[in-house]
Order: structure tokens, then C-alpha cells, then sequence
């Protein structure tokens, strides 16, 4: 596998990777044992892995990090990337609604809804991290989650009525907590003779 890696993320998000002070960058680095090299005007990131870091996967991990970062979300956010089993998805929206501005402003207010009411719900019942960016839909979370989101999500965009939406995710979250065996779906059987009193 190569030891370096390279990606491009919008210039207006290179500040956010940096951080105040260099303090996010420095605890990727560190944290990894990576390089980041970036250079501002491009938007372009050179990921290299350090000599005592042996686990050259990281590379993945550190990519998917600064992709997440590039496409709206805070660091610490993004840092959930290196977690097993965590991975980033992100929705091209203009595949759904084309170029126009005003359709993407809409599918967009319906995904974020009202003070950011749908997209808290919406990670909530997904249990995963989003993030409305450009013309992007990025989300982060466990893989069993990720499709479930992904289906949410172009629910929105295709025009289905918020409460289907939550009604569609109750009903897997049911489902999910089920299948963990977190859920008691019926209190035991009450004797019979006990029914009359």
C-alpha cells in the first residue's frame, strides 16, 4: 500500500483542519502518526505516513477524516471516523435535483428543517453525524446505520412527508432494538382469573 495519500477539500473548509493555533492538524498527526501537508490555495492535502507508524490503513482513516472535515464537519465530529466499524457516506444532491439553486436551497431546508429540527432528528434515529454542505449530504456513523440514513435521507429529497420519514425510522429503530434484544414488546401474560379482580 502507498504511503502517502492525497485529496482536495474546499479552500473556505482548509481553516478548520488547521484549527486555532494548528491544534486540530496537530492532534491528527499526532494522534495517527501521520504528515499533513496543505496547501492553502489549492485546497489540496498531502497525507504521508510517519516512519514509526506501522499500520499504513491509517491513511484511510486519516483521508476519510479530512474528506468529513471538507465537507462540514468540526474535527472532533470527524475524529468519530477512527473507530471500528465507522465509516463516511456523503449524497451528491445535485444528482437528485439537478443544477438549479432554488431546488437545492429546498431539498436542503427539508433535510436541516426548522432551527436544524430534522437533521438533529434525523442523527438521532440514525444514530449518526450530518452534515449539509454545498451541494453535499455527508454522514458519518456505524456501517449497519449508514444505509438506513442514506434511505432517510433521499426520502427528504424525493419529496416524502417529514412524519413518513419518522414513522420509517421508529420503525427500524423498533426493529434494531429488537434484534439487540433491547426491547420488551409485551408485558408478561396476566393470568386470567386475575383479569376480573
Amino acid at each position: 500500500m502507498s504511503q502517502r495519500s492525497y485529496l482536495k477539500i474546499p479552500q473556505d473548509r482548509i481553516g478548520v483542519l488547521i484549527g486555532p493555533n494548528g491544534n486540530a492538524k496537530r492532534r491528527i498527526e499526532r494522534f495517527f502518526k501521520v504528515t499533513i501537508e496543505i496547501e492553502s490555495d489549492s485546497g489540496s492535502v498531502e497525507i504521508m505516513v510517519n516512519p514509526e507508524q506501522k499500520d499504513v490503513t491509517v491513511l484511510f482513516t486519516v483521508a476519510n477524516i479530512v474528506k468529513a472535515i471538507g465537507r462540514g464537519f468540526n474535527p472532533r465530529k470527524a475524529e468519530a471516523l477512527a473507530k471500528e466499524d465507522f465509516d463516511l457516506h456523503i449524497l451528491d444532491l445535485s444528482d437528485y435535483v439537478g443544477n438549479s439553486k432554488n431546488a437545492l436551497a429546498r431539498v436542503k431546508g427539508r433535510i436541516i428543517g426548522k432551527d436544524g429540527k430534522s437533521r438533529t432528528l434525523l442523527e438521532e434515529l440514525t444514530e449518526t453525524q450530518i452534515s449539509v454542505y454545498g451541494h453535499t449530504v455527508a454522514y458519518i456513523g456505524h456501517v449497519e446505520n449508514l444505509q438506513v440514513a442514506r434511505e432517510a435521507i433521499l426520502m427528504l429529497v424525493r419529496g416524502a412527508f417529514h412524519k413518513t420519514v419518522w414513522n420509517f425510522l421508529y420503525a427500524y429503530r423498533r426493529k434494531m432494538k429488537k434484534d439487540r434484544g433491547e426491547l420488551w414488546y409485551e408485558s408478561p401474560e396476566v393470568k386470567p382469573e386475575l383479569r376480573k379482580q
